[in-house]
């Protein structure tokens, strides 16, 4: 019998999950809770919790490190645009985007929604659920839709089904109405173009927070009797193969993290360039020349010169040289570039603005063929004494290929959350991250994420 995503998403409970998956979801949990910090500096997550705020104003839900009361489809717009505004979170290869930022978003909305309602907030082990199952109907719609369409469209337009799939569930609507939910989702979801945002980067980013209020909303509107379905990314017989290993094969598995607040696309060449510069104690006036050979999509990164956070952000040539400018680790270990290194106040380092100059970005069709299943990049650095030093093909830390230990990745959330909390509330939110499948309520968790930041605001 083939799978039913229908039944997966509202049948499926904690003990029907493997181990490695309760505790890789854990990890995205943490990982997304330093995103949201990250995402909290930047002026997009202001103009959008103000925009919240004026647009969809109710008390359903909190915006987060904010404190003000909103609908829920503007909390999940706000959580949703500020995780993505700073591009530090999780992503899945095989769907091209980001699951976790609009699984987050809309699980939190609809979670406060309840309690508006007079439900309690869910259980940490509740929450847990519900994410992995969101991951695997996320990343499998992604996948359907890439595999069907001719365009590359956000994360959002499919991210808008997964989250109206997490309203059925935590709403408990019946099978009939969590299909219209998904068509609703489906249909409205912002069909938005990845390339036009990478060619030209603004503010729209990868469309997450549209599609976790999309997703909310569509989950809303079925409730009370819209109809929409069915969703073709899941009920059409061309997508059965994406659906074919469902409950078997676990999309949480499959994501990467980042530990640069740049385009996926961009990790390699940094990994590259800061391999080099370690392996030969290379100081930045000692660079005269960057060649970066990379698949054809990460050559449309090619902003030497932002202006703004979001070109700097869609860009291979200024991480690149701010990691040969700034690539010297912390005292824990870590290195990422960061709020510190790619907002506005630090996009016109004069050494770092000649660098970036000197970058050469070009395709390497071998490296074309290997994507999307590897992301990969080769750099020749030519110096001012003659010498040429060439990296071997390149992947990046916190990719399959390199995970993360769990010691990695809480070092990577304290340098996160650190920037605008005090120690004790980091302390305490990486405990109830770490913790979350034990926890009675997310009530803590949340209580966490909502208040002010502390510092540096």
């Amino acid at each position: 019998m083939a799978p039913d995503p229908i039944a997966f998403l509202h049948e499926t409970t904690y003990a029907d999950l493997p181990p490695d998956v309760r505790h890789q979801t854990t990890r995205c949990i943490l990982d997304l809770c330093g995103a949201v910090v990250a995402g909290r500096h930047t002026r997009l997550s202001a103009i959008v919790r103000d925009h919240a705020v004026a647009v969809y104003g109710g008390d359903q839900a909190t915006l987060l490190l904010d404190g003000r009361r909103v609908s829920a489809p503007g909390a999940a717009l706000a959580t949703g645009m500020g995780i993505d505004s700073f591009d530090i979170h999780d992503s899945h290869r095989e769907s091209l985007g980001h699951a976790g930022v609009h699984l987050f978003a809309a699980l939190l909305a609809i979670a406060e929604l309840r309690t508006a309602r007079g439900v309690p907030l869910p259980s940490g082990e509740a929450f847990l659920t519900a994410m992995a199952v969101g991951y695997d109907v996320a990343c499998r719609v992604g996948e359907a839709l890439h595999g069907t369409v001719s365009d590359y469209h956000t994360s959002g337009a499919w991210g808008a089904v997964s989250s109206a799939g997490l309203y059925a569930r935590l709403m408990g609507l019946d099978r009939a109405t969590t299909r219209e939910a998904l068509g609703i989702a489906e249909y409205h979801g912002p069909r938005s173009q990845m390339m036009r945002c990478i060619d030209h980067p603004t503010m729209l980013k990868d469309g997450s927070g549209w599609g976790a209020m999309a997703g909310v909303q569509a989950g809303m509107l079925a409730e009370a009797g819209f109809t929409g379905a069915p969703a073709v990314t899941v009920e059409a017989p061309e997508v059965a193969g994406w659906w074919s290993s469902l409950g078997s094969h676990w999309s949480v598995m499959e994501q990467g993290f980042k530990a640069h607040g740049s385009c996926w696309w961009s990790q390699p060449p940094i990994e590259a360039v800061l391999a080099l510069t370690r392996e030969h104690d290379l100081r930045p006036v000692d660079v005269t020349a960057i060649r970066i050979e990379t698949f054809e999509k990460a050559v449309h990164l090619d902003h030497p010169a932002p202006e703004t956070t979001e070109q700097a952000q869609y860009s291979v040539p200024f991480p690149v040289a701010a990691a040969l400018v700034k690539g010297s680790r912390r005292p824990d270990g870590w290195y990422g570039l960061g709020p510190a290194e790619l907002l506005e106040g630090s996009l016109h380092d004069r050494e770092t603005r000649r660098l970036a100059r000197c970058v050469e970005l070009v395709e390497a069709p071998d490296l074309t063929a290997a994507f999307p299943k590897r992301f990969l990049a080769r750099v020749t650095l030519t110096l001012a004494d003659g010498r040429v030093l060439v990296s071997p093909d390149t992947t990046f830390r916190g990719e399959l290929d390199d995970p993360f230990s769990d010691a990695e990745l809480g070092t990577k959330f304290r340098w996160l959350a650190g920037s605008l909390l005090g120690a004790e509330r980091v302390a305490a939110l990486e405990a109830a991250a770490w913790g979350i499948a034990d926890a009675p309520s997310i009530g803590p968790l949340l209580r966490l994420l909502s208040a002010p930041p502390d510092v540096g605001a």
